[in-house]
C-alpha cells in the first residue's frame, strides 16, 4: 500500500485551484471535524486558492457568506442522531449539479460521508470532477456505545464503499492507514492534523482559572476536553481520578465539554469540575492551567485534543491510539498505555504524580513535539494531494503523461 504522497516536481509555480469543499459540519459548529477543516480551508486560501463550500443549513435565518475567494452554498439538513447540536445534510444533487456545471472546481473534497457526502461523489464522478476525500470519524467504533454495535459491519462496508469511489482519501495516521487498508480501502495518503501553537501555549496558563479551581500552586490538576459522551471512555478517565486521589487527595479533575452524560455525571461525581464548553482563549487557558492530560478515547481517527494538550505543556497520559500513538515516545513526551488495558492507564498516570521531576521533563518535551505540527506544512500536504489526484484524473481522461497543473510542493 501507498501511504505516502508522491508529487511530481514542475519547474513553474503551482496555479490556485478552484475547491469545491462539501461537509456536514463547520464553525460556528464546536468539534474537532469543523475546527481542523476551517484551518485547512483558511489555510488552502491563504494560498491563493478559491473555496467553494457546501455545507447544511443549521438555522433557518442562516445566510449563505461570500467574499474574497469563498463562497457558500447552504442546503437542506436534519439533526444528527446522538449529536442533535448539528445537522446532517441531505442529498442536493440537483444543487451540486448546477453548481459544479456553471462554476466547475478542479478538485471536489468531501470531508463528511453522510447523506450531501454521498451526492456529492455521485455528482462529482458524472461529472468527471477529481475527488478527495476525508475519513475523519470512526462511526463503525462508535456504533457499539450506542446499542447498535450490530451494524459496525454495515457502516464500515458504506465507508470503504464511499472512500473507495474517490482519487485518494486522507487519514491523520499511518496507523489508522493500515488499519483501513486491511479491511480493503484504496488510494490512502496520509496527512496529520496541525496546531495552531500561538494559541496553544504554556504561556496561555491563568492563575485566575486555578484560583476558581481552588488549585494551589503545588497541586496536581487533571484534565479532560471532549465530549462528555459514551464513546470518549469517560468511565475509564473518573477510575484513573480516583485512583490518583488515594494517594494524593488534593488532586483535582476538569471536565472540558458537554454532551449526553453530563447531567448524570454531575450528580454522581460532586468532587469533579464541569467546566463546559470552552473555545478559543478560552479553551487555550484551560488547557495550559492545568498540569496532566488524562484521555481514555481509542475511537478516535487523530484525536486533536492530545495536539492542543501536548502544545499548552500538559503531560499527557493516553492510549497508544490515533495521535497520541502517532507522536508520544513514553516516558519521553507523554505516556502511553497499552491498548484496551485499564490497569496500564491508571499505572502510566501514578507514574508521573509518582515522579514531579518525569512531569516536568514530560511536559517540556510535549511542547517541542507540537512546535513541529503547525498548519502550514499540513495545509501543503493537502495541496500535494489534490494537485495528485487532479494530475491522475487528467491522464485518465487524457491518455496524456503531462500535467496540465504544475505543481512545485511536496
Amino acid at each position: 500500500m501507498n501511504t505516502h504522497i508522491h508529487v511530481e516536481r514542475f519547474g513553474h509555480a503551482r496555479r490556485a485551484l478552484n475547491i469545491s469543499v462539501v461537509t456536514e459540519t463547520f464553525p460556528p459548529d464546536i468539534n474537532g471535524v469543523a475546527h481542523t477543516l476551517s484551518k485547512m480551508v483558511n489555510g488552502l486560501q491563504a494560498n491563493g486558492h478559491d473555496i467553494w463550500l457546501v455545507r447544511p443549513r443549521q438555522q433557518k435565518t442562516q445566510l449563505a457568506q461570500s467574499g474574497q475567494g469563498f463562497n457558500e452554498l447552504l442546503v437542506k439538513g436534519m439533526p444528527i442522531p446522538f449529536y442533535k447540536q448539528l445537522r446532517m445534510g441531505l442529498p442536493a444533487k440537483k444543487e451540486l449539479h448546477r453548481l459544479w456545471s456553471f462554476k466547475r472546481p478542479d478538485v471536489v473534497h468531501i470531508a463528511t460521508e453522510g447523506p450531501l457526502g454521498w451526492s456529492a461523489l455521485q455528482v462529482a464522478r458524472k461529472l468527471r470532477i477529481p475527488v478527495s476525500t476525508d475519513f475523519r470519524t470512526n462511526f463503525h467504533a462508535y456504533s457499539s456505545h450506542y446499542g447498535i454495535g450490530w451494524l459496525s459491519g454495515a457502516i464500515l462496508s458504506y465507508m470503504r464503499k464511499f472512500h473507495n469511489a474517490a482519487d485518494a482519501t486522507m487519514v491523520p495516521t499511518q496507523q489508522l492507514a493500515d488499519s483501513l487498508h486491511s479491511s480493503g480501502f484504496e488510494r490512502l495518503q496520509v496527512v496529520p492534523r496541525g496546531i495552531d501553537t500561538q494559541l496553544f501555549s504554556p504561556d496561555k496558563r491563568s492563575q485566575f482559572l486555578r484560583d476558581r479551581w481552588k488549585a494551589a500552586a503545588n497541586q496536581i490538576v487533571m484534565l479532560y476536553v471532549g465530549r462528555l459522551a459514551a464513546e470518549k471512555n469517560l468511565k475509564l478517565v473518573l477510575q484513573t481520578y480516583a485512583m490518583a486521589k488515594q494517594r494524593t487527595p488534593d488532586i483535582k479533575l476538569v471536565l472540558v465539554g458537554d454532551g449526553p452524560m453530563r447531567a448524570e455525571l454531575e450528580q454522581t461525581h460532586s468532587d469533579v469540575i464541569f467546566a463546559g464548553f470552552r473555545t478559543g482563549e478560552d479553551l487555550a487557558a484551560h488547557y495550559a492551567s492545568a498540569d496532566m492530560f488524562v484521555f481514555a478515547s481509542q475511537t478516535e481517527t487523530f484525536g486533536n485534543v492530545t495536539l492542543e494538550a501536548m502544545a499548552s505543556g500538559l503531560a499527557v497520559v493516553a492510549f497508544k491510539h490515533a495521535a497520541a500513538g502517532e507522536l508520544i515516545h513514553s516516558g519521553i513526551n507523554g505516556m502511553l498505555a497499552a491498548h484496551d488495558s485499564g490497569v496500564h492507564f491508571e499505572m502510566a498516570a501514578q507514574a508521573l504524580l509518582n515522579n514531579p521531576e518525569l512531569m516536568t521533563y514530560v511536559r517540556q518535551q510535549a511542547c517541542v513535539t507540537a512546535k513541529a505540527m503547525g498548519w502550514d506544512m499540513i495545509v501543503q500536504k493537502t495541496e500535494s494531494v489534490m494537485y495528485d489526484v487532479l494530475r491522475q484524473r487528467e491522464q485518465h481522461y487524457t491518455g496524456s503523461s503531462a500535467m496540465a497543473v504544475p505543481v512545485g510542493l511536496v
